[in-house]
């Protein structure tokens, strides 16, 4: 089978851990993710592993919806009753990685960006942070053009809470 090093060898252990990372998981992924998430043991390749979550799909332990894997009741059932099976430093990795993944998509819910073009030329963008019940700061820039717009984009994506908690600190400094 895999590698020769780490604690996975079989393909039901294999099947087990795809089970057990989905189903810490709040919403379908997309198979690149899956993949990135579950190669973290170096007992398995790329090839065993693609196998496994082929053969899970075909007996209905996982579904695929536009391109995104999920659990079934099946494979949650199944994942739920077996996931104990897993050592222990395989699982704490696994949910490590399904923690960090979690993170980024809730944070990634509360960053809203979009920009449309402007009739009298140029682009509006709009940049919004919520703090998951509603907008914290939410603004609106105008660029001449449509990369600096998606650079804009990119930007306060990358940066929204500094933005924030920056454009806060000017507003109250009392020496301004």
């Amino acid at each position: 089978m895999g590698g020769s090093f780490g604690f996975i060898h079989e393909r039901i252990e294999i099947k087990i851990l795809i089970l057990f990372i989905l189903r810490r998981l709040p919403e379908p992924i997309t198979f690149d993710t899956l993949t990135e998430l579950t190669m973290c043991d170096d007992g398995f390749g790329y090839f065993d592993y693609a196998q496994c979550v082929a053969e899970l799909v075909r007996t209905e332990h996982l579904q695929v919806k536009d391109n995104k894997y999920c659990l079934t009741a099946k494979g949650m059932r199944n994942g739920e009753a077996t996931e104990s099976s897993l050592p222990f430093s395989v699982r704490t990795k696994a949910e490590n990685g399904a923690y960090a993944y979690r993170s980024k998509l809730c944070r990634n819910a509360m960053i809203k960006t979009t920009h449309t073009a402007n009739p009298d030329g140029g682009y509006a963008v709009t940049l919004a942070l919520s703090d998951g019940v509603g907008d914290i700061i939410s603004m609106t820039l105008y660029t001449a053009n449509e990369k600096q717009a998606l650079a804009m984009e990119r930007g306060f994506r990358k940066k929204a809470e500094k933005i924030y908690n920056e454009l806060t600190k000017m507003m109250l400094d009392p020496r301004a």
